[in-house]
Parts: C-alpha cells; structure tokens; sequence
C-alpha cells in the first residue's frame, strides 16, 4: 500500500476552491469600488470646477447645469461614503448589494441606502 503525500492537492467534489475565502473576495471587491469611486469623485470635481470657472469668465451662468453636475458628484460622494462606512465595519461588514439598484449594504441593514428598498424579506404570518 502507497503512503499518501500530505501535500498533494486533492481533487474531485470534496476539494477545497481556489483563491481567497469569500469574506476576503468581497472586501477586495469594496475595495476595488472604493477606488473606482475615488478616481470618478475626483473626475467629476475638477470637471464641476472647470465649468464653473468657464462659465464664470464667460459671465454667462447657467445654474441649472451647475445644479445638475453638482447631483451627479453627490451621488458618487454618497456612494463613496457608504462604500467607507461598510469597509470601517470590521473589514467584513458588507453583508451583500442591493437586488433593486446593486448598491453594496452592511449586514443588518434593513433599507437600502441608496433606492430605500427592502432588502429583508417580509415574514410569513403565522397561521
């Protein structure tokens, strides 16, 4: 009888996966959107502030499109915050997304920050 290798990979079914555990997928994930949001916050800031100032020198203000750059760049900013808030939480906070906008949650949250949608089901009433 052959004595097994401890260190030999096993294979089939019962086989542990590849890469790393799913609590650490998902934080690389946050962290990930952390600098995609980081790199789209500063994006929109400097265009916001590039057209203000063009508009400024034209002495032709248009509030409206000012109003409405500056919602896009909140947008991103409350993003951004929820993102920070979920990977402060331990590290592992980020319980899933939001199945109606895919916005990322921390565990115990019963609304979605972003659209306000449930994101626990109802429970059956007893009967």
């Amino acid at each position: 009888m052959r004595a097994q290798n401890p260190f030999a990979r096993r294979r089939g079914p019962s086989a542990a996966p590849f890469g790393p555990p799913p609590a650490t997928t998902a934080l690389v994930d946050l962290e990930r959107r952390r600098e995609q949001l980081n790199a789209r916050f500063a994006e929109l800031q400097w265009d916001l502030g590039g057209l203000a100032y063009e508009m400024a020198i034209r002495d032709h203000v248009r509030v409206d499109l000012l109003v409405e750059r500056a919602a896009a760049l909140q947008t991103v900013d409350a993003e951004l915050a929820e993102v920070e808030r979920i990977l402060r939480t331990d590290q592992t906070g980020a319980s899933g997304a939001c199945p109606t906008c895919a916005s990322p949650h921390s565990s115990g949250a019963v609304f979605c920050w972003q659209c306000g949608s449930a994101l626990l089901a109802p429970a059956a009433a007893a009967g």
